[in-house]
């Protein structure tokens, strides 16, 4: 945490959130190596920016190569976004960077030198809004390769100068390493050593750890994590903010058709391989997730409020300043839409993959092959065609699930 207060008063405001709004109708590319290519945070992420922020309007594609380091990805750039042609993306390149040993300035000024070419590049291509991720971390029990502080330090320089870039270019920047650092101190000293946050592998995390990666980059992209406010009212009339329309009531007790959804977690509150395990120690419900319930003209010291099939009890005071329900409810009636629309997010990502990895950057190569060939240039481009139509028919089935839900919240 000091650290992070250091680099703010050093280099400005960009760990903070980003005040620029994404551009109507974004268009955002995921891009990294294999800790990307998991697909993972980057369905995290789209699920949220497509169900959470209240503009359904957006498409994500996710472009994760495993091994990649920056340089990778500059040669492949142009290329590749060009089936997807993004105005918002994000970046994460370091792990591989770091060649897994001690930080040397040769391996800063080779790193600052790719980063540049990727931001060169991007510009290039249209892309108006980046957030200029920093290198994840290994965890600090299961990474094997080299003592795990020293290969943190290693990355710890590379995501100051991953802010320095971000700062020059006028991008935002994610503290990708420092949330995930600060998270996995905070884990293991209260569920124990062996519970990895950076992968059993100490670099490939687990769904807990890449929870932490999308809440680096969905603050990078400056959303501000209200879901919304519903302030029911025991007297008098109630109301919900937009993306939540109030479609039946009575006394305590309120009906919604809701199109913004909060971001719903699985139910393991201590394996790694539940997201929820991670949430006491980080800040993702605080300042993303935010779905208050006020209640107002309450005569008693205390409330039960019922939300879906789960009930709990509340003071006055919690109830009259308002509870988080996304924090409070284990279960909400939001988690079957939201897994429904994570699945279908998994489908899209992976054609994602096949299609960059094993198709569109290998035609690359029959470029010079197909030179003053009419007939060999238009089968490619055919092609490329069919492949980014595929890609469209998986995105149009995501948004297809993008649907109100129907819930009760009532108060006894």
């Amino acid at each position: 945490m000091i650290r992070s207060l250091l680099l703010t008063f050093l280099f400005g405001a960009s760990l903070a959130q980003a005040e620029n709004p994404l551009p109507a109708h974004a268009r955002v590319a995921i891009i990294g190596d294999s800790i990307t290519e998991q697909k993972l945070y980057s369905k995290y992420m789209e699920a949220y920016l497509l169900a959470c922020t209240g503009h359904s309007d957006m498409h994500v594609f996710q472009f994760g190569w495993s091994g990649e380091r920056a340089s990778g990805f500059a040669a492949r750039l142009k290329n590749d976004l060009s089936v997807f042609n993004p105005n918002v993306a994000t970046t994460c390149y370091g792990m591989n960077d770091g060649s897994y040993t001690a930080y040397t300035d040769a391996i800063g000024a080779d790193y600052e030198k790719n980063m540049r070419l990727v931001l060169t590049g991007l510009k290039e291509v249209g892309v108006e809004k980046v957030v200029v991720g920093s290198p994840g971390a290994v965890d600090t029990k299961y990474f094997s390769r080299i003592d795990p502080a020293i290969y943190n330090d290693n990355l710890s320089h590379l995501r100051d100068i991953a802010l320095k870039l971000a700062n020059e270019d006028g991008q935002s920047f994610a503290d990708v390493h420092e949330t995930m650092i600060e998270a996995m101190a905070k884990a293991k000293a209260a569920l124990g050593q062996d519970y990895d946050v950076c992968g059993m592998d100490g670099v490939h995390p687990s769904p807990n750890g890449h929870l932490l990666m999308a809440e680096a980059f969905l603050k990078g992209l400056g959303l501000d994590g209200n879901i919304g406010e519903i302030t029911m009212n025991l007297s008098g009339e109630s109301t919900a903010s937009k993306g939540h329309q109030i479609t039946a009531q009575s006394k305590g007790s309120v009906t919604l058709a809701s199109t913004t959804w909060p971001f719903c977690f699985d139910a393991d509150p201590k394996s790694a391989w539940s997201n929820r395990s991670i949430l006491p120690f980080t800040a993702f419900n605080e300042d993303l997730n935010r779905y208050t319930l006020v209640v107002k003209g309450l005569t008693k010291d205390s409330a039960k409020v019922t939300w879906g099939n789960e009930s709990h009890e509340f003071t006055k005071a919690q109830l009259e300043n308002g509870i988080n329900l996304a924090v409070e409810f284990t279960t909400t009636p939001f988690n079957a839409a939201f897994a429904d629309l994570i699945n279908a997010i998994g489908a899209k990502q992976s054609f994602e993959t096949t299609m960059i990895k094993n198709m569109i950057t290998q035609l690359r190569s029959m470029n010079k092959e197909a030179e003053g060939d009419a007939e060999f240039t238009n089968a490619l481009a055919v092609l490329k065609k069919k492949l980014t139509t595929k890609q469209a028919q998986y995105d149009t089935h995501v948004h297809s699930r993008l649907k109100a839900v129907s819930h009760t919240i009532t108060v006894e």
